[in-house]
Formats: C-alpha cells, sequence, structure tokens
C-alpha cells in the first residue's frame, strides 16, 4: 500500500497529483452504509465506479521534497478532452485538449521556467495558447482520466490494512472514509460516495514526503473545451525550431 503519484511534465515544468492506491481488509459495521462489505471490498468498487465514469473533475495539490507545491484542476472525461489549470511552484497555466491536440496558455513565470534554456522563445509565448506536440506522452497525460485511475490502482497487492471509518460530507455528499497509517509517517485517507455510484471522492495524504489532497466530483457531466482562436495559437515545434537556428 502506497500513494501514487500521477506526475505530468509541462515542457519542463511537472505536475504531480497524489492518490491513494486501494484498500484494506477491514469488516463493514451493521447498520451502516456499505454494510457487511470489507474496506477492501468498498475501494474496489469505488475504483471501478471512478473507472467507468465518463468524465470527471479533478482538483488538488501535492508539497514535493524541495517544499514546492505543485496543483491541478481540470475536467476531463474519457475521450481526453479537459480544460482546466495546472500549476508549479508558483507558475500557473490554462490547459485545453480538444481534438486530440493540447494547448497550453502559461502566465510569464510558467514559460520562462518551462523554456529556460529558450529565454527568446518564452517571450514569444505571452499571450498565446501554446500547441504541443502531438508525440508529446508526458504532456498529454495531464488530460488521461484513465491514466489517472490507472495510477491509483498499479499494484492489487499493496491494497492491504486500511480500515472504516465513520461517515462524512465532501462537497456536500455523504461519503466513508478508509484510513491507513503506512510507512513514512504517512496516514492516508479514502472518501468513497455512500450514495447512488460508489465514487471516490477525495484523497488525503497527511505526513509523510509529499503530503496533499485531491477532490473528485462532477462525474458524468459534459467536458466539451472550445479550440482556441487560429491567431491566439503558436505551435511548440515551429518555437523550438526557430530557437535552435
Amino acid at each position: 500500500m502506497r500513494t501514487s503519484t500521477v506526475t505530468t511534465a509541462v515542457v519542463t515544468a511537472s505536475v504531480s497529483v497524489a492518490l491513494l492506491a486501494g484498500c484494506g481488509g477491514d469488516s463493514g459495521d451493521e447498520g451502516k452504509p456499505f454494510e457487511g462489505q470489507s474496506a477492501d471490498d468498498i475501494a474496489a468498487k469505488a475504483v471501478e465506479a471512478t473507472r467507468q465514469a465518463k468524465s470527471m473533475h479533478v482538483k488538488g495539490d501535492t508539497r514535493l521534497e524541495d517544499g514546492s507545491t505543485v496543483t491541478i484542476d481540470v475536467s476531463v472525461d474519457q475521450q481526453k478532452n479537459c480544460q482546466g489549470t495546472i500549476g508549479a511552484g508558483g507558475t500557473r497555466a490554462d490547459v485545453r485538449h480538444t481534438d486530440a491536440t493540447l494547448y497550453l496558455h502559461g502566465d510569464e513565470q510558467y514559460w520562462q521556467t518551462a523554456l529556460e534554456q529558450q529565454p527568446g522563445a518564452a517571450r514569444k509565448l505571452q499571450d498565446k495558447w501554446v500547441k504541443m506536440p502531438a508525440n508529446d506522452a508526458t504532456t498529454a497525460g495531464v488530460c488521461d482520466k484513465q491514466g489517472f485511475v490507472a495510477a491509483m490502482d498499479e499494484d492489487e497487492s499493496e491494497r492491504q490494512g486500511m480500515k472504516r471509518g465513520s461517515t462524512t460530507e465532501v462537497n456536500g455528499e455523504e461519503a466513508l472514509k478508509l484510513t491507513k497509517d503506512a510507512s513514512g509517517g504517512e496516514k492516508l485517507t479514502l472518501y468513497v460516495a455512500t450514495e447512488g455510484e460508489p465514487y471516490i471522492l477525495k484523497t488525503t495524504t497527511e505526513g509523510g514526503k509529499n503530503p496533499g489532497s485531491v477532490t473528485f466530483s462532477e462525474y458524468g457531466e459534459t467536458v466539451d473545451p472550445e479550440q482556441p482562436p487560429a491567431g491566439e495559437t503558436v505551435d511548440m515545434k515551429e518555437i523550438a525550431g526557430g530557437q535552435q537556428a
């Protein structure tokens, strides 16, 4: 059992989201949500329900070992349509993925950090949507809903030792807490919706090297980002090629 990290490198700046890997074997409490079901069963159902959801909104932050914070606030669907914001170390960029193309609109500090080896290129990207290379798999990963879920469940053998907790509310929805004291002083908590589909509503990691919190909401809602206007768009491949020349 550990905290999985979904890491997406956007140009040279990375964005990480701490996500819980799984669950444990504690038995259910009579008369309470998921009566008679173990923590293992509950979390397995939560992962599968989240995997099957057509779309969701992911919002959270994680602190890295160097003290900086990475953030994500993105709506994404199974077709990798997405829109929102990402950030790292005080920088920020808007992101859109539509028609199999990823676009970024970063602030000045974002591009200066991302393109520190190409200072001239950063100036050309002010107030522009930047079309990222189609083969940049790490960049497109920020808009990969199924990738998030896969990272949460990448090692089923680590799903041991979580316990059922009390019910609480996450963004107005009732949730059951599953908790675990993990190695390295980490405390992991997974919140599972008790009504309707057993979606994952929130994960938290307290203590350890990468504390953070991520919420999941707006399941099934349409994600329909607009393609940026051509006059406000530049192609990263052309910028990089011009710098090399």
